[in-house]
């Protein structure tokens, strides 16, 4: 478990480990927006105190930048019955619900069209389920698609079939020899285990010119590749009591989603199997993925090109990054997926993406396969409030901490700043993104929005005896629920901070408990701990020799002790305080906690990796309560508050269980259309058309795509913005071959599109109307950041490398001939042209 892995989990709140989601749509708001109602005044997220109103300032969640919404465009039937209800939570929220008769007819209502822009022949937004995509096929003909809304329903044709999961983040399959495109930030962990003092391929890059140079990636790289997905909510929900004890409903789950999981994988070694819940738990499907265990590292670009712009540029537009990188999926020589070892072949996937033939413009068409982390657009109204006023300010102060923590030591030993570059990396875009959600939020008034909703599907509920006898009193419920559970979540937050703060504290708690799980039968244990998860764990273990430092744990370890012990009293986690420092910790100056802390680690042999897998491998209860190593016995201590606090999250999580199908029954009763599930970790689709935006109503609109000449117009020759030397002489050269957009007179480097995408996407293939490869998503603007919250059409926009830019860098910059004829494209740029003159 990372670093972010731990303090995500460790939060207590919408966002942690007991997570909750819901929320209500606007039915009636959404309709008087379709048939032109006037805009009541309302906060949009895109500047502090920005108030819009309706005399002809622009609204932030519709299609027409008009003083009044205008009519919907006119969409087919079988489009308005699968048309997403998601946008129509946007509309209600961002805009609330136009006062009862305060409307006004199209033809009567003042116009501000001087920058208006064309109707679209879809609503933004919407991650979809293979499953929900036939709902749009008059849409997708309306659009200009050439490729099927239909044929996106199945993972396992063209072109879904050619996307895959990192466990992480997304790719594809861009050759029949296993080659996959994805993210140059999804590898840093493969250039990280690459890379010494004196071969930093971090910065470097690297391009292997043979299948002999392709370097392992490591072994918790995986590639999973889709094959079933099956709704198997009847098996997991069914016949469940509704009066069963909390805890006892968790558990009821937890051991049919265990049985699913184990007949799917039954006999297959090289199929994995996960059951994921849909709708906040109302539906839960399998998904069954084959998992190819042996990843290596072809071609990074060097990071002035794949980082280019870091954490000054991330979440903004204009963005000039080419972060790709190629990696290729390897089996053993039967064609089954097999360990990393010499004789292993590519793999040959079903399925691959080919690059466009046409060029892509603005205005284009463009869907994005992937597999999106997490969302929380169906979350209450109580949630959001939880996530503005605890849970975000909670992390963003936390990843301060530990950025400077960490930066510090970089600074002092190179050898330091490899191992924990990752970390870094993923602590300066998760505290980026936080701030962006909590501005979003605030900004646009988020909270107060989803009560009214919530208020407004409570009047719902209640104006019928049968919703009131079907529904009942659902929000108050959860509400109670929630409020409860506030009560003690600075402390339990604490308390993970802690036992996640050390990784070697983290070794010996899981070394603790696979123990006492070992001592089970393998089908109740926790799922964590089945025999079928264990290998997952050594490779962790192994995966440690590359990152652990004890310079690092120990600075981490009290960061978190000093945090902890500036709690107030009733939050402060006082029993893990006290196994760590002693009971009298309160009483120590930070010199003394600095020797305490100290101590741990020169009396450990957990930094040892044969001595941590042997523990981990055969140690049992009995001897680990002899164990005179202090990791170990600080977890054998805290054993007994982990588990009492493991069934205070099952018992909370049984109880949301008994309600969030109904809050989810209800509100789409309420709604009457189609929604999409919020993103978790599973196969979606979104789709729209590349186009630029205003990034305030005032501000000039951004254009659609960026060059490389104003990269090197950006480029300082200081990080973030130095553009290695062969990058900077091929601009020079201005020899751009044919992979030059017209319009530009260049090569496109990035691109903007209207699609929904979030955390997960990362590496997600961006295909045009043909279902051609045209580029691959890897972030977002900063006005989308809240985007996981609250979809706003308007100034929502992902951000693509454009695959011109990586043909280009292959054939002009890195000489990557090999890779372009793996792909079907013909090299053809002399590198050795002479400078352009002028």
């Amino acid at each position: 478990m990372g670093p972010l892995e731990r303090l995500h989990g460790a939060l207590d709140g919408p966002c942690g480990a007991a997570r909750a989601r819901g929320g209500v749509g606007d039915e009636q708001g959404a309709r008087r927006w379709r048939h032109g109602a006037t805009v009541p005044t309302f906060r949009c997220p895109w500047g502090p105190g920005r108030v819009l109103t309706e005399d002809g300032r622009r609204p932030c969640a519709v299609l027409r930048p008009t003083g009044t919404m205008g009519p919907m465009p006119n969409l087919s039937p079988r489009y308005r019955r699968g048309a997403s209800l998601l946008s129509m939570f946007t509309i209600a929220i961002a805009c609330g619900r136009a006062p009862v008769g305060d409307s006004a007819t199209p033809q009567d209502a003042p116009q501000d069209t001087s920058d208006a822009e064309p109707a679209l022949a879809y609503e933004p937004g919407g991650m979809w389920m293979p499953s929900q995509m036939p709902a749009f096929a008059d849409t997708f003909e309306a659009m200009g698609f050439r490729i099927a809304a239909g044929d996106l329903a199945d993972p396992t044709r063209f072109p879904l079939g050619a996307i895959v999961s990192l466990g992480g983040c997304s790719a594809f399959f861009v050759s029949p020899e296993g080659l996959v495109i994805t993210n140059h930030h999804c590898v840093t962990g493969a250039l990280q285990h690459n890379s010494s003092k004196d071969r930093n391929l971090l910065h470097d890059g690297y391009l292997a010119r043979t299948r002999s140079e392709e370097l392992w990636a490591g072994p918790r790289a995986r590639v999973y590749v889709t094959q079933r997905m099956e709704d198997v909510t009847e098996q997991v929900r069914g016949d469940l009591a509704e009066d069963v004890d909390p805890r006892e409903r968790a558990r009821a789950i937890e051991r049919r989603v265990k049985d699913l999981v184990a007949a799917c994988e039954r006999g297959r070694p090289e199929i994995r199997c996960t059951v994921r819940p849909f709708f906040e738990g109302a539906e839960y499907h399998l998904v069954e993925q084959l998992e190819i265990r042996d990843v290596r590292l072809v071609y990074a670009p060097h990071a002035g090109i794949g980082v280019f712009g870091g954490e000054v540029d991330n979440w903004r537009w204009p963005r000039h990054t080419g972060d790709f990188a190629f990696l290729r999926a390897y089996v053993g020589p039967d064609g089954k997926p097999a360990e990393h070892a010499a004789d292993n072949v590519p793999y040959r996937p079903p399925h691959h993406l080919k690059v466009a033939k046409a060029p892509l413009a603005a205005g284009d068409p463009v869907f994005v396969a992937g597999y999106p982390g997490r969302t929380y657009r169906l979350k209450t109204a109580h949630e959001v409030r939880e996530a503005v006023e605890f849970h975000y300010p909670h992390l963003i102060e936390s990843f301060d901490a530990q950025i400077a923590t960490l930066e510090e030591l970089a600074k002092q030993d190179p050898e330091v700043g490899i191992k924990v570059a990752s970390r870094l990396r993923g602590l300066h875009n998760y505290r980026t993104n936080f701030q962006g959600m909590l501005d979003g939020l605030e900004k646009g008034g988020l909270a107060e929005a989803k009560a009214a909703l919530e208020q407004n599907l409570a009047a719902w509920i209640a104006a019928d005896p049968d919703r009131t006898k079907t529904y009942g009193s659902v929000l108050d419920e959860l509400a109670a629920l929630f409020e409860a559970r506030e009560k003690t979540r600075m402390r339990r937050t604490a308390e993970r901070e802690l036992l996640g703060a050390s990784d070697l504290l983290d070794v010996a708690t899981t070394i603790v408990d696979a123990a006492y799980e070992r001592a089970k039968p393998d089908a109740e244990r926790r799922p964590s701990y089945q025999d079928r998860n264990l290998p997952n764990l050594e490779r962790w273990l192994d995966a440690l020799e590359r990152t652990y430092d004890r310079r690092v744990d120990a600075a981490m370890l009290e960061l978190f002790v000093d945090r902890a012990r500036r709690l107030p009293p009733e939050d402060r986690p006082t029993e893990v305080l006290e196994a760590l420092l002693g009971k009298d910790y309160e009483g120590l100056d930070a010199a003394a906690v600095r020797r305490r802390i100290a101590a741990l680690f020169e009396r450990t042999q957990l930094e040892d990796a044969k001595t941590r897998k042997k523990l981990f491998r055969t140690a049992r209860p009995a001897r680990l309560r002899r164990s005179k190593d202090p990791f170990v016995r600080i977890a054998m201590s805290l054993r007994d508050l982990r588990e009492a606090r493991r069934a205070e999250d099952e018992a909370f999580s049984g109880a949301l269980d008994r309600l969030r199908p109904r809050y989810i029954a209800a509100l789409r009763a309420h709604a009457g259309k189609e929604v999409a599930p919020d993103a978790n970790g599973t196969l979606r689709i979104t789709f729209g058309t590349v186009r630029g935006y205003r990034p305030a109503p005032d501000a000039d609109v951004y254009e659609p795509f960026t060059t490389f000449r104003q990269l090197a117009a950006k480029h300082t020759g200081k990080e973030p913005f130095a553009a290695p030397d062969a990058l900077l002489a091929a601009i020079e050269r201005g020899t751009w071959g044919p992979y030059a957009a017209p319009e530009l007179g260049e090569v496109p480097l990035d691109f903007l599109a209207d699609l929904d995408i979030t955390g997960g996407n990362s590496g997600s293939a961006t295909l045009n109307a043909a279902g051609e490869l045209v580029g691959l998503a890897f972030d977002g603007n900063y006005e989308s950041i809240a985007s996981d919250w609250l979809f706003v059409p308007e100034v929502t926009r992902s951000i693509h490398v454009d695959v011109r830019a990586i043909l280009w860098i292959l054939d002009a910059v890195d000489h990557g001939d090999h890779l372009l004829e793996e792909m079907g494209v013909e090299p053809s740029i002399d590198a050795k042209a002479p400078p352009k003159a002028g």
